[in-house]
């Protein structure tokens, strides 16, 4: 079994967060989606990643992929019992992919690293300001009030869970970190998921790989102990996004 992705991206960690949790191998190919081939874009066609290839199996989205896992691996569960918890938890979750995704990475990780590296622009510093003194702390009050104070936001930790610290381990990243005075039930809750041993397993292929250029993250990783497919979606010239762009701008 192949995913498509890397560590850096919340989207591809919450995937393989949930495989390692579950105990299953995975080869890795490590792109980053604005370098993918026409290859990547005929299993990707919106150009995102994560992809999970299973076989004949060729799944998109890291919701519907980590829904397979669970599925297919229902050992130990990423979800709650109940169909009441599994709306919840689903819900909490497309709000971390949604609104995370577009303040913590397209308008925050993404204007401090993409912006500068593959699309050689200045950060649009306005977006950036915008994003940590209004409508980031718009949704943390949002998360705040949904917070567990203790353990997991169900019995267990959920790929619900993981996907809210995949994303502020992003922020982290460029130098963001929750105001623990202000949202402590966040802080101490990410905090909670982090030190789950497949998401702290997590980052030794993350620091392995975060700021390295795309051709040497296969044996950056391969030196940290990552399965690495041999071949690759990914190519040397980078190409837009096709919802996005280049990414938002002020």
């Amino acid at each position: 079994m192949l995913i498509i992705g890397n560590h850096v991206s919340p989207y591809a960690r919450k995937v393989l967060v949930a495989l390692d949790h579950k105990g299953v191998e995975v080869e890795i190919d490590p792109i980053v989606p604005f370098y993918g081939t026409d290859a990547f874009t005929a299993v990707s066609p919106l150009r995102r990643i994560p992809v999970l290839i299973d076989g004949d199996l060729v799944l998109n989205d890291s919701t519907v992929i980590a829904e397979y896992i669970d599925e297919r691996w229902p050992d130990p569960p990423l979800m709650p019992k109940g169909a009441a918890d599994r709306a919840r938890a689903r819900w909490m979750e497309e709000f971390a992919d949604s609104r995370l995704g577009d303040l913590l990475i397209w308008r925050l990780f993404y204007q401090r690293t993409i912006v500068p590296s593959v699309w050689k622009r200045e950060p649009d510093e306005a977006l950036i300001a915008r994003t940590i003194e209004r409508d980031l702390p718009e949704a943390l009050d949002w998360i705040e009030a949904r917070a567990p104070a203790e353990g997991f936001l169900f019995d267990h930790v959920c790929t619900a869970d993981i996907a809210y610290a995949c994303f502020f381990r992003n922020a982290a990243l460029v130098g963001y970190a929750i105001d623990a005075e202000r949202w402590p039930r966040t802080a101490g809750w990410i905090a909670r998921v982090g030190a789950v041993p497949a998401f702290a397993a997590s980052m030794k292929f993350e620091q392995a790989i975060f700021g390295v250029r795309s051709a040497d993250r296969p044996a950056a990783l391969r030196a940290a102990g990552a399965r690495i497919s041999e071949q690759s979606y990914g190519g040397a010239v980078p190409q837009r996004s096709l919802m996005l762009g280049d990414g938002p701008r002020d």
